[in-house]
């Protein structure tokens, strides 16, 4: 590898301007995370029965992503990084408007529904990570868009509960102005990381939902790293689908401290991907440290739902990030299987897989903290149980993953920048 840079020159300032796009993208669906539910709740009029309509809202919103994160993977290879995130920015703009303005509940999903839509460019994002970065560098770029991801999560949810407080439909707007700002960032400073001799024709083969799961089983390790994806984003679904609700249950929290308690684990998470996964994945491999995140993720499920008091759910807080390492490692092994002009291709089909998860976690979690609760706040805890246990599957699966290919150019997809 040597000779070759660890970044393309044209490209080294582009990361952190794609580390900026991310993080206000996160901080706009941050900004919402405190009081979305709990305008359901005044929309619906009850907690328990709340708990069914944010899980259906967020199937929705998966549906939405399962079907077009294809569709956005194929059109980034064809026309390239930069239009797709674009477009999505100013999308999200006037969705959160939409949002805002909402008089009902069909409103606020009808804004739920376009939302899903306009967030799947996320993949494209980490798609332009893989243009411009050699396969064994991608796991620690991958660790700071996680990192953006969590910086977004600390600011995000914690001005949306200090605004929530004061009207809940203002962090609405706030993250429309956010978003709208977003575009115009990109519009002046990001730079395209496809070059047109890298991008290959629109194919609805692949841009659909089936033609991608048949993508992703071309290569066995792939598939089991989307597996993974998939579990992980099944367990994952649990804390936007009920914490808001088991917090006010069962610790008597309101935005404010939701947003406090989101801001910790965004502080943790950040610390977590921009400061350790760079240095654990050198030291043991992106295998070892992906199975090392999964079986934190477990440890922090199993404590979020069994803990008595809110002081010793902040405690897993800390330990639950580890679970950050699992993500940047199983994307770095990913990528390193499949060719530049498919990154785009790779990354829309595993957000639509994904996204499946998001179709029906939120409706398990949803039904099994509404019947949970019912039985007060200490069994109001068995969703975070049941994600531990998916985890668990995850962890079976990681198991068979082969370790991260070092290419040296003979014959596997080129490492180096691709332009």
């Amino acid at each position: 590898m040597s000779g070759i840079p660890e970044l393309s020159r044209p490209h080294k300032a582009a990361v952190p301007f794609i580390f900026v796009t991310i993080c206000l993208d996160i901080v706009a669906l941050g900004l919402i995370i405190p009081v979305t539910p709990a305008l359901i709740a005044d929309f619906v009029g009850d907690v328990s029965a709340a708990g069914y309509w944010v899980g259906l809202f967020g199937s929705l919103w998966g549906v939405m992503q399962f079907i077009s994160s294809p569709i956005v993977g194929a059109l980034s290879d064809r026309f390239g990084r930069r239009p797709i995130v674009l477009l999505s920015n100013f999308g999200l703009g006037f969705d959160y408007l939409l949002m805002a303005m909402a008089p009902g509940l069909g409103w606020l999903l009808l804004g739920r529904l376009i939302n899903g839509i306009t967030s799947a460019s996320i993949s494209t994002a980490y798609a332009y990570i893989s243009d411009v970065t050699q396969p064994e560098n991608r796991a620690k770029y991958f660790g700071m868009m996680g990192a953006a991801f969590g910086l977004g999560f600390v600011l995000g949810p914690l001005l949306g509960g200090v605004l929530g407080d004061v009207d809940p439909r203002l962090p609405f707007y706030v993250a429309a102005g956010l978003s709208l700002l977003n575009f115009c960032y990109g519009l002046f400073v990001l730079p395209e990381s496809l070059p047109p001799e890298n991008r290959k024709p629109f194919s609805l083969r692949t841009a659909n939902p089936l033609g991608a799961l048949a993508f992703l089983s071309r290569n066995a390790d792939v598939l089991r790293l989307s597996l993974i994806n998939l579990t992980v984003n099944f367990a994952h679904q649990v804390l936007p689908t009920t914490f808001v609700l088991y917090a006010a249950l069962r610790f008597g929290w309101g935005p404010k401290e939701v947003g406090w308690t989101l801001a910790a684990v965004g502080v943790c998470s950040a610390i977590v991907q921009a400061g350790l996964t760079g240095r654990v994945v050198r030291a043991i491999g992106e295998k070892k440290a992906m199975l090392v995140g999964l079986s934190f993720g477990v440890i922090g499920f199993l404590g979020y739902g069994l803990a008595p008091t809110w002081q010793a759910y902040v405690l897993f807080i800390p330990l639950m990030s580890l679970w950050g390492l699992t993500g940047p490692a199983a994307q770095a092994l990913m990528t390193s299987k499949v060719a530049p002009q498919e990154q785009g291709t790779l990354q829309g089909a595993n957000m639509s897989l994904m996204s499946a998860a998001g179709i029906f976690a939120p409706l398990t979690f949803g039904a099994v903290f509404a019947v949970a609760s019912t039985h007060g706040p200490v069994t109001a805890g068995a969703p975070f149980v049941l994600a531990a246990a998916i985890l668990g599957i995850a962890l079976l699966i990681a198991a068979g993953v082969k370790a991260a290919i070092r290419h040296s150019g003979n014959g596997a997809p080129p490492s180096g920048p691709v332009h």
